[in-house]
């Protein structure tokens, strides 16, 4: 009896319309399974619960007593990611929903205890000490971002992850892209957290972005697909926005990689930091123009008057996947960036997500295949690097040397969320999605992210926590610097 309803629960899972119904199934597993007492038990070798246990302890005593200066300071000193090895991946593993309760609860104080400093009168802890305070702070701690990779068309996967984050408040700030991941994270950098429900309606956006122009163009290096009908359809669905004025519209960092043609220029990642003047769709065209398919792009600016030119005429760039399609490293350079969440939709990379590719326990059956999976990788990889330095005439050594590439990138992240591949979503890679499959896609973006939910907020929910705090506080500071200005104004001359 109990195995059935186990199968009932698991179907309900793998067929949820929505969180609420994957919750409640998943919640009934983890009780018909015996996962409930593991995680009210406090002890276990997985994590330093004693660690845990006493940080939670005095914060409570803290908030409680209103000892605002311990509290500051046990913030201040004591905000650590991944403190204790809270965020260790086997504590995911066990239950579905939810993780030790003493994780939880750290978490769930230190939020409160964050929101309580940011909104409540703290004597001598003005808005500007405190604004310094959690800046700091989260200088410190570090910050989630969410990596969006190529795919073509399959890409629209990314927007069910976007949508199953933000409907749990933990989609990062700091959102990159290449190849559709770009457009992705363009078109969500342009939207602020008011206007993201509008932004996950198919029908709102432009879908026609593929146009044949046939193999005669992609010999003279034009590209198989109409470059101008892609443009069209991103201009539409991003706007002509600058990165500056994208993150001044929506809070969120947009970053996007590209990929340079010329020899002795290496990969960018365009963003507010090191273009602010940049059009946002301009980035995103070069970033999508995979090789063979479009032709190179010339990047395009905002001058100090508003006019649209080129931004480096003599310089062209294409899909950024080539070179780096996760730019990690330079994501934790420019945003102290401690935690990725990776959604990966590569045709060529998603078959060869094992292990911890995908964030699960390997099984002695499925040994053999990721041996070979594992094998065949490693062989191609010695097979490309050899072509790339050996081989002519020019364009085969060219394309070894993007192949190797390819199969040399890491292409997962602390958590990686991936689709499980048909016949049929390959067959629809390269054709424009109806509005119906790109519901599907997003709801399997929502499946596939459900179960990491858990793992997400332990990692990120602190950090998201300190960045809303901060954008309050300078809401805050901007309100009280009006008010000023207009009570200035009213005072008659000479007082």
């Amino acid at each position: 009896m109990q195995d059935q309803r186990i199968r009932k629960f698991r179907k309900m899972l793998a067929e949820a319309p929505n969180y609420e119904v994957w919750k409640a199934a998943a919640l009934e597993l983890d009780y018909l399974e015996g996962n409930v007492e593991w995680k009210e038990e406090f002890v276990s070798d997985l994590y330093h619960y004693e660690l845990i246990y006493d940080r939670l302890s005095n914060l409570r005593q803290y908030h409680q007593q209103h000892d605002h200066e311990r509290l500051k300071r046990a913030l201040r000193e004591g905000l650590h990611h991944d403190l204790g090895n809270m965020g260790n991946p086997a504590l995911y593993t066990r239950s579905r929903v939810g993780t030790k309760h003493l994780i939880e609860e750290y978490i769930n104080q230190v939020c409160e205890s964050l929101n309580y400093l940011c909104d409540r009168p703290v004597p001598g802890f003005g808005v500007v000490e405190k604004l310094q305070f959690f800046r700091d702070t989260l200088t410190s701690y570090g910050r989630p971002t969410l990596l969006l990779s190529g795919g073509a068309t399959l890409g629209m996967f990314h927007f069910g992850v976007i949508k199953a984050l933000w409907e749990k408040g933990l989609l990062p700030q700091v959102v990159a892209g290449s190849s559709v991941g770009a457009i992705i994270a363009g078109i969500l950098g342009v939207h602020n957290d008011a206007e993201v429900p509008e932004m996950l309606v198919p029908e709102n956006h432009n879908l026609k972005a593929w146009k044949w122009r046939g193999l005669l163009s992609a010999i003279r290096g034009d590209g198989l697909m109409d470059q101008d009908q892609l443009k069209a359809c991103l201009r539409a669905n991003i706007g002509e926005y600058t990165f500056e004025e994208a993150y001044q519209h929506s809070g969120r960092s947009i970053n996007v990689s590209v990929s340079p043609v010329q020899v002795n220029q290496k990969a960018r990642l365009l963003c507010g930091y090191t273009s602010p003047y940049l059009l946002v769709w301009s980035a995103v065209l070069a970033s999508a123009a995979v090789p063979g398919i479009f032709p190179p792009v010339t990047l395009m600016k905002k001058d100090i008057q508003g006019n649209v030119l080129p931004y480096m005429p003599k310089v062209k760039f294409v899909d950024g996947s080539v070179v780096s399609d996760l730019p990690i490293e330079r994501l934790m350079h420019l945003y102290d960036v401690n935690f990725t969440i990776v959604s990966q939709t590569n045709p060529h990379v998603v078959p060869f997500l094992t292990g911890k590719g995908r964030d699960e326990k390997m099984s002695i059956s499925g040994l053999p295949m990721h041996l070979l999976k594992t094998e065949f990788q490693f062989h191609s990889q010695g097979l490309f690097d050899f072509l790339r330095k050996r081989v002519r005439p020019e364009l085969l050594r060219q394309v070894s040397g993007h192949l190797y590439t390819i199969m040399a990138q890491r292409y997962y992240g602390d958590v990686t969320i991936a689709p499980r591949y048909s016949l049929k979503h390959y067959a629809r890679m390269l054709s424009d999605p109806d509005p119906e499959f790109v519901r599907q896609l997003i709801l399997e973006g929502e499946r596939a992210t459900w179960p990491k939910i858990s793992m997400i907020r332990s990692h990120a929910r602190i950090a998201e926590t300190l960045e809303r705090c901060i954008g309050r506080l300078k809401d805050q500071q901007r309100r009280s610097g009006a008010e000023l200005r207009l009570v200035s104004a009213a005072e008659p001359p000479g007082n």
